[in-house]
């Protein structure tokens, strides 16, 4: 089977977690990594990075597929806008599963998100546009991740959780079964969450606080 190619929009630290799970998948090839101007013609755990955000336009002519590969801790924002731009351009993103993944067959996953590896997403979950689910996630059953969200490595998310767009999970993180998290939450490393966050803010420990 002839696999597609793919070029990848980032290239820092998340773009080699990305190119681990691209990989390992037997659909996509990696063609190429945009990035700034300065580093054309660099690579990328051996991947060339053909252009910058400048070159989308032309590459279009070329590659019909594109995934967002710039990480999301703080802020979104960069995520979003690329995510974006590459849907005016007309670019197909894909849903990238990593081959360690688990996705359940009776689960939803929206265009452009990358599940990475050895996570479980179970069934009847649906899963937003532009997100990642980083390594070893647990998404339990009927949950909704809205767009633009970054489940963090080692998260557990119970049961019939609903979480809003644009969200931050940190690391190891747990969300007990039930509750609802508002859009524009971040939610730092190792954080507990036992009752649903009705406002935007950013939120940590054991127990959770509100830190601003």
């Amino acid at each position: 089977m002839n696999k597609k190619q793919i070029i990848l929009v980032g290239g820092g630290g998340h773009c080699k977690s990305c190119i681990e799970v691209i990989e390992s998948s037997v659909e996509f090839e990696i063609a190429g990594i945009i990035d700034v101007k300065e580093k054309i013609g660099d690579f990328i755990l051996g991947y060339e990075i053909i252009g910058c955000d400048d070159d989308l336009i032309d590459l279009k002519k070329r590659y019909e597929y594109a995934i967002v590969t710039v990480g999301q801790i703080k802020s979104n924002q960069v995520r979003v806008n690329i995510y974006k731009n590459l849907k005016e351009l007309g670019y197909k993103l894909p849903v990238i599963v990593a081959s360690t993944a688990i996705v359940s067959r009776h689960s939803k996953i929206e265009s452009g998100t990358i599940v990475m590896h050895q996570s479980f997403v179970n069934a009847d979950c649906v899963i937003g546009e532009n997100c990642i689910i980083n390594s070893k996630v647990l998404v339990e059953h009927d949950c909704v991740v809205g767009n633009n969200c970054h489940i963090s490595t080692g998260s557990k998310i119970n049961g019939n959780v609903n979480i809003g767009n644009d969200c931050f999970v940190g690391s190891n993180s747990s969300l007990v079964n039930g509750i609802m998290v508002a859009d524009r939450v971040l939610l730092g490393i190792n954080s507990l969450v036992i009752k649903s966050i009705k406002e935007a803010g950013i939120y940590a420990g054991n127990p959770l606080r509100k830190i601003k």
